[in-house]
């Protein structure tokens, strides 16, 4: 039984996990506070993480009718991410298993959405391609085998949930923008802008700063009051724009190689016109529940069963860290 701890940004989260894959429980505490900010505070983050980190570990345990004597390996986001709220549920992580001189699985957070696709009841076997998309990360990659992947592409800017947060944040939406803008965008015409979808750049990279620049000039173009009455053209015709770019990125892949299979992660894969469109390549393509698309720690409990655990002790001198230490392969 995995107890795995996620804190890589601004959700607390706890899940307890079997060696078969199978999600006992998955935990997941959003602070809410981060709103009037327009975005997240990492300070404020940390601090919540210290507030709510052991509730949520004793809910997970709680709901999965299991203690802590139960658990046989504990698992932990090493990075990337916030180091402050990493170092939160790495301390916690490490606490937790050298008070019973457990053992310790460091995850990378991306592999963990990768990872979210091997999960009970309806996993996917390697060798597939997978898209993660979320708010700090956008990659495209070859999953090879349980352990790793390769990146194929990955974004020269802005990630697409950054791209959907700002976006919502100049139609006045606030934050977490994502949601809101999909939502809004249903009452739109996707066709009433045309924004950029980077078509230019070459290969399976993806680049979003040139559509959000777009939305920023139409929307001083139009003005407040036009901007409000069109807003749901916008947030329609923003949402295909960045759909777009990603699955033109994905279909030249999938181009690249015949036959091969498709599955999606990140939390931008909770997206109704993303998982719409991708549903349509008709790749074989698998895509989680949306709990499993965004932060949460099932996806962490799922990618340490592949990880070589850390003995007690030599995993109390382990660090978190804020970037990916994945490189595009050659």
């Amino acid at each position: 039984m995995i107890l795995a701890l996620e804190t890589s940004c601004d959700d607390t989260c706890a899940a307890v996990v079997t060696g078969a894959g199978d999600v006992r429980a998955n935990v997941v505490s959003s602070q809410g506070v981060h709103d009037r900010f327009g975005g997240v505070v990492p300070e404020i983050a940390s601090r919540h993480h210290l507030e709510l980190v052991n509730a949520v570990v004793d809910d997970a345990l709680g709901q999965a009718g299991a203690t802590l004597d139960d658990v046989e390996l504990v698992a932990v986001t090493q990075g990337p991410g916030l180091v402050g709220a990493l170092l939160v549920g790495v301390a916690t992580a490490k606490g937790i298993a050298a008070g019973r001189r457990l053992p310790l699985a460091p995850v990378d957070h991306l592999q963990g959405h990768v990872a979210a696709n091997f999960l009970a009841p309806d996993p996917i076997e390697p060798p597939f391609l997978c898209l993660i998309a979320s708010g700090g990360h956008t990659l495209l990659v070859h999953v090879a085998d349980h352990r790793g992947y390769e990146v194929l592409g990955r974004t020269l800017d802005d990630a697409a949930g950054e791209a959907f947060d700002k976006g919502a944040r100049l139609l006045g939406l606030g934050y977490p923008g994502g949601p809101a803008l999909s939502k809004l965008a249903t009452q739109g015409d996707p066709a009433a802008f045309a924004f950029p979808t980077a078509a230019r750049v070459p290969g399976l990279d993806f680049s979003f700063a040139g559509l959000k620049t777009a939305l920023l000039y139409t929307v001083r173009d139009l003005g407040e009051a036009e901007t409000a009455r069109r807003a749901p053209d916008l947030a329609a015709s923003y949402e295909h724009a960045i759909v777009e770019a990603l699955i033109a990125r994905v279909e030249r892949a999938l181009a690249a190689a015949p036959g091969a299979r498709l599955a999606i992660g990140g939390g931008v894969a909770a997206n109704r016109l993303l998982r719409s469109r991708a549903e349509a390549l008709g790749a074989g393509v698998k895509i989680p529940p949306p709990e499993w698309c965004t932060d949460n720690a099932a996806m962490i409990g799922s990618a340490a069963r592949w990880v070589d655990p850390v003995p007690y002790p030599d995993y109390l001198a382990l660090d978190a860290y804020a970037t990916s230490r994945r490189r595009r392969a050659a």
